[in-house]
């Protein structure tokens, strides 16, 4: 999918064929409701209401509403329940993890000159982690018409601008081993006589025919197509598991400035930088109970890959708020596209058995010593528009509500002459503009707050159901002791999702319902 960049670094190869997915473009464009204790337990509604130091994410403006330096540090358990239902079967898994949430600080300098309007510069940096990638989802289920073979013949038969790949060069050649056969397809393609052949089409084409999952169909002719191994027929079943292992973050430090005229309009902007370190590992299992033959036929298969992502990105916001009364407060924010530079490392191997009536077991271990170290990428996700209204009910509380706006559809992978066309009108014909409505209320008695909120956030899909709405209940309390303040969060998140094991060839999906449980804990010190 772009330039080769060449290099062999002790059993690594450096490529650059990787095929990115549309999920891969979201994941790097949603961002998890995170901050300090009392913005979440409000569900984030902050957009008009500022005077917090994660209030500063949604509307940079709100800085500004600071009467006094303050930092604070947050911390955060969150626990994580995927139930999937795979052809019927219910499984389950769980993730529990414990983070460094947010920490920051906002220092006010205020102009006590009555004879200029703007009375008050405050200045910010914060630290928040935007999304926390740990992650564990289990599926299994019996499926009684597909196996994964269709994945590898997929990218053997279509894979060359929709022809075969030419079976020699999957096919081992003299003192060649499977290292060196995957490395060479991964640094070598496309080229001049294979213009259209990317060297990771060419690895799965490799893995397949390597592992016995399929034949070649006619060894005289170099363009033959392929055909399965993989027993066929009305009977023939395949059960089916697959397991999903990610950690990682993406994280966000902000700087931020922003000033008061005469308290009634506030004006603020921040400047992003964005860091992502994504790890996943998949290891797919697939056995069948077909009936054996003379030929030997597979009968179970494990395809194992792990990539690692990372790289960094930059944003900037935008924001006002304006008191329209001594009360009711209107504000309006934008966040721009974040650019990220991000790099792609991935691994995999392949394991299978295979069996004639009457004859032994034969495995096939294919696993190469490589890892396919790929060029640098950018990736644009969408910009952002929010939209808040605040009322304030003196010092005894207050009700907020924020209506948020971004098209996924406009998330781009770049340079646009490195192959991403393909992928990004993907993009552009699966996801679609999706809304997130947030509600938040604080109610005081003396030095104890009392708070509440609601979160949801429409579909990014167009379809609805690849990944589902969001629906998000939150509450908590903060006691205040004067220079110091402890507040108490609890967040709980509901989303169902339809998760393809794969992209190409073998696109069955397993539903998910993921149900995120959150404690946050916030310090705050006022200097």
């Amino acid at each position: 999918m772009k330039k080769i960049l060449f290099l062999f670094i002790t059993g690594l190869t450096v490529s650059a064929s990787y095929s990115q997915e549309v999920s891969d473009a979201l994941r790097y464009s949603q961002e998890n409701l995170t901050g300090t204790a009392r913005y979440r337990a409000m569900s984030g509604a902050f957009g008009a209401v500022g005077g917090d130091i994660s209030a500063l994410s949604v509307n940079p403006a709100g800085s500004a509403i600071f009467n006094s330096n303050q930092v604070g540090i947050s911390f955060s358990n969150q626990n994580i329940k995927n139930n999937s239902n795979y052809f019927g079967t219910q499984t389950s898994d769980k993730e529990n993890s414990f983070i460094l949430n947010q920490a920051g600080g906002v220092f006010v300098f205020k102009n006590h000159n009555p004879n200029i309007g703007w009375n008050k510069i405050s200045i910010g940096a914060t630290y928040e982690n935007t999304n926390n990638f740990n992650n564990e989802v289990f599926s299994a289920g019996t499926n009684l018409n597909h196996s994964v073979d269709a994945y590898f013949l997929d990218y053997a038969n279509y894979s060359n601008g929709g022809a075969p790949v030419p079976h020699q060069l999957v096919n081992t050649l003299p003192n060649e081993t499977i290292t060196d056969l995957y490395q060479h397809l991964g640094s070598n393609f496309p080229n001049a006589q294979y213009p259209n052949l990317s060297g990771f089409s060419a690895q799965q084409a490799l893995l397949g025919y390597q592992g016995y999952i399929m034949n070649i169909d006619d060894v005289n002719n170099p363009n033959s197509t392929y055909s399965t191994n993989v027993p066929k027929g009305q009977n023939t079943n395949y059960y089916q598991t697959n397991d999903i292992y990610s950690r990682g973050y993406n994280s966000k430090v902000s700087f931020n400035i922003a000033t008061s005229y005469k308290d009634r309009l506030y004006l603020g902007a921040n400047l992003n930088v964005h860091v992502t370190d994504y790890r996943r590992s998949t290891s797919f299992y697939e056995t069948n109970n077909g009936v054996l033959t003379s030929n030997e036929t597979i009968s179970s298969i494990r395809f194992n890959n792990d990539l690692y992502t990372y790289g960094n990105g930059f944003s900037f916001q935008l924001g006002a708020i304006g008191k329209v009364t001594d009360n009711f407060r209107l504000g309006v924010a934008y966040e721009s596209n974040t650019w990220y530079e991000l790099y792609d490392e991935l691994s995999q191997s392949l394991y299978t058995t295979r069996q004639a009536a009457g004859g032994p077991i034969v495995n096939a271990n294919v696993a190469p010593n490589v890892v396919n170290v790929y060029e640098s990428y950018t990736l644009q996700t969408p910009d952002r528009w929010t939209f808040s209204a605040a009322y304030i009910f003196g010092k005894s509380g207050l009700l907020s509500i924020d209506y948020g706006i971004r098209n996924y559809g406009n998330a781009k992978f770049k340079p646009s002459n490195a192959g991403f066309g393909g992928i990004n009108n993907e993009i552009n014909n699966s996801l679609t503009s999706a809304g997130e409505l947030r509600i938040g209320a604080e109610y005081k008695v003396k030095q104890l707050s009392l708070r509440g909120g609601y979160r949801y956030e429409g579909s990014p899909y167009k379809n609805g159901i690849t990944v589902g709405e969001l629906n998000s209940y939150s509450a908590g309390l903060g006691y205040n002791f004067g220079s110091t303040k402890l507040d108490l969060a609890y967040s709980y998140l509901e989303r169902d999702s339809n998760q393809g094991f794969f992209t190409r060839g073998f696109t069955d999906e397993a539903n998910i319902t993921s149900k995120l449980n959150n404690v946050t804990m916030t310090l705050l010190f006022e200097l």
